[in-house]
């Protein structure tokens, strides 16, 4: 399975008690639904990616722990420490209106009212308020926008543009 193929959904933290169970920082809105989905893959950034057969997912405290078939003791949980998990596109749900996978949003074009070009989506964070559009130029140049609707006018995934209200020199 190729890297273009999985859509990622969170990276796996530190080993959580004795039996195989590991914590979990999504990336998504609603991971206790992602339990419907029994096979996951496990990556790093570019791949490759392995299959793990989801064995349990459940909300702990704060966060949430996970734990997948074979990993049965803390040494191995340990060893996924950092790693990404991912799906298929195929066996995630359909997105809802205004609502987007953070994949399908990589590499956009970021165009202001102006129509000036301000970069491509290079990444997204996630803060506790919103979440924020990383956008690179050719320059190699940083901005940070938050993906609110007081900035993010209109998504055009087909046509590889997000439009913003935001000035160049910003």
């Amino acid at each position: 399975m190729s890297s273009n193929d999985i859509v990622v959904l969170g990276r796996l933290a530190e080993a959580y008690g004795i039996q195989g169970w590991i914590r979990l920082h999504p990336y998504g809105d609603d991971p206790l639904g992602w339990r419907r989905i029994p096979v996951w893959y496990l990556g790093r950034e570019g791949g490759p990616w392995r299959e793990a057969e989801l064995n349990g997912l459940k909300a702990h405290g704060d966060g949430l722990v996970v734990s997948f078939v074979g990993i049965s003791d803390r040494t191995a949980a340990e060893g996924l420490k950092g790693q990404l998990i991912g799906v298929p596109r195929e066996a995630l749900p359909e997105t809802g209106d205004d609502e987007f996978y953070w994949a399908d949003l990589l590499g956009l074009a970021v165009v202001n009212e102006e129509g000036a070009l301000l970069g491509k989506v290079a990444g997204l964070i996630e803060t506790g308020a919103n979440d924020v559009l990383q956008v690179v130029n050719e320059a190699g140049e940083e901005r940070l926008l938050p993906f609110v609707d007081a900035v993010v006018l209109d998504v055009d995934r087909p046509g590889g543009v997000i439009r913003v209200a935001w000035g160049c020199d910003w």
